[in-house]
């Protein structure tokens, strides 16, 4: 019963000692089942007789007590990175930022300017486009999304109407369709929840702006002599995977900057597009949605269907017509980039499937906020190289066989 009350209570993550109690139990049953069994199978032992060991022999104790501390050691390395959710959050994206930003600092160098001033020169100008869009881009975007949470009881009666007029021959349809009254009530709560946020980050401004500094000397320190982290990274692997790690570290650094010139040129492509497309149309706040398509290309693949719902209610709500036209925009915008921008500008660097980018979506959103959905992509590579480099490249599979093996199982043939 104790055993099992420290076990519910190390899941939880809510007593540390309680692992530490759960370890000593497993230490003495392991030691207590395999003495007896020692005791219960010994043999005469002969001079230089060899000790080849049984394949089939069950676990030994020294290996069931190394599962056993592998498991305790990824416990307390999960509750010690719960606890500092913020710091890892702050450090990765900084990490990030400077494989992203490694690339022009190299450029600068190669043009006879010092690294440091070079390093200097980058702040200062990210410095300023982070400035110029907090005074320009943000006041217009926060008025049309007060517009928009405004209208959202007069946006989901025009798509009430156009359903119910649809479904007039299902009265159990429209029926289960929320009423006016209850949306404009759910909204003015949603409203209420975002103006206590807001609040809540209005009251915390002096938190954030420092955060902002640390983040930028943080910044600055890392892009100005990485050297000594690298050469840190490369010796705490081991000698027999020093060259894993070093492919490792180039590939991640060669997908992250191919990801961000996607994010930054496919990003600006895409957002313009369609919010100018949307405004010329007449589906409002088109700035916002602009913005939103945007922020999609963080998120190969899933971004663009993500952009799309909203864009599509309120096109609804404006009626049919709005909506095809809404439609055929996106479609228009999103072919365009599948088939010009993406293999000019990401060529096949990326290759990540949308499953995978939609778990670590989910995870990195669950484990740091917001701001951790900006890690998934990066998060879902790292994964994705090191399982390569470490374990697939080692094996060297037959991927065409793998490949054929596995559509026969998708199509049901034996």
């Amino acid at each position: 019963m104790f055993f099992l009350f420290a076990s519910v209570r190390v899941i939880r993550g809510q007593n540390l000692l309680a692992l530490i109690f759960v370890s000593i139990c497993v230490h003495s049953w392991l030691v207590e089942s395999w003495g007896t069994r020692r005791l219960g199978s010994q043999r005469p032992l002969v001079m230089n007789e060899p000790d080849h060991e049984n394949q089939h022999a069950p676990l030994s104790y020294h290996g069931a007590w190394r599962i056993v501390w592998l498991v305790s050691l990824l416990v307390i390395v999960w509750l010690i990175l719960r606890a500092l959710q913020p710091v890892i959050l702050l450090f990765a994206l900084v990490f990030l930022l400077a494989m992203v930003l490694n690339p022009i600092v190299v450029w600068l160098q190669k043009h006879h300017v010092p690294r440091f001033v070079s390093v200097i020169l980058l702040m200062l100008a990210l410095v300023a486009v982070t400035t110029t869009i907090i005074v320009f881009a943000i006041p217009p975007l926060a008025r049309q999304t007060q517009e928009l949470v405004r209208s959202a009881p007069s946006v989901w009666q025009g798509i009430r109407t156009r359903i119910e007029s649809v479904t007039q021959n299902y009265p159990a349809v429209r029926e289960a369709l929320p009423r006016t009254d209850e949306m404009a009530g759910k909204v003015g709560a949603a409203a209420g929840t975002v103006g206590n946020i807001l609040l809540r980050s209005t009251l915390g401004l002096v938190g954030g702006v420092a955060s902002f500094v640390f983040a930028i000397l943080l910044l600055v320190f890392v892009l100005a002599n990485p050297r000594p982290l690298v050469a840190a990274y490369l010796a705490l692997a081991p000698d027999r995977y020093r060259a894993q790690a070093h492919r490792t570290l180039a590939r991640l650094m060669r997908q992250m900057t191919a990801w961000a010139r996607g994010v930054a040129i496919n990003g600006v492509i895409t957002g313009l597009s369609i919010g100018v497309l949307l405004w010329l149309i007449g589906v409002q706040p088109a700035l916002m949605f602009g913005v939103f398509a945007f922020l999609g290309e963080f998120l190969p693949n899933i971004g663009a269907f993500l952009v799309s719902i909203p864009i599509l209610l309120v096109a609804l709500s404006l009626g049919a017509t709005k909506f095809w036209l809404a439609l055929g925009v996106i479609v228009l915008v999103y072919q365009v980039e599948l088939n010009v921008l993406v293999p000019g500008v990401l060529g096949k660097e990326m290759r990540l499937h949308p499953v995978n980018i939609l778990f670590f979506t989910l995870a990195t959103a669950t484990m740091f906020g917001l701001l951790g959905v900006f890690l998934a992509v990066p998060a879902a590579a790292l994964v994705q190289i090191v399982i390569d480099e470490f374990y697939l490249q080692p094996r060297r599979p037959d991927y065409a066989a793998i490949d054929r093996e596995a559509a026969a199982l998708v199509e049901g043939k034996k």
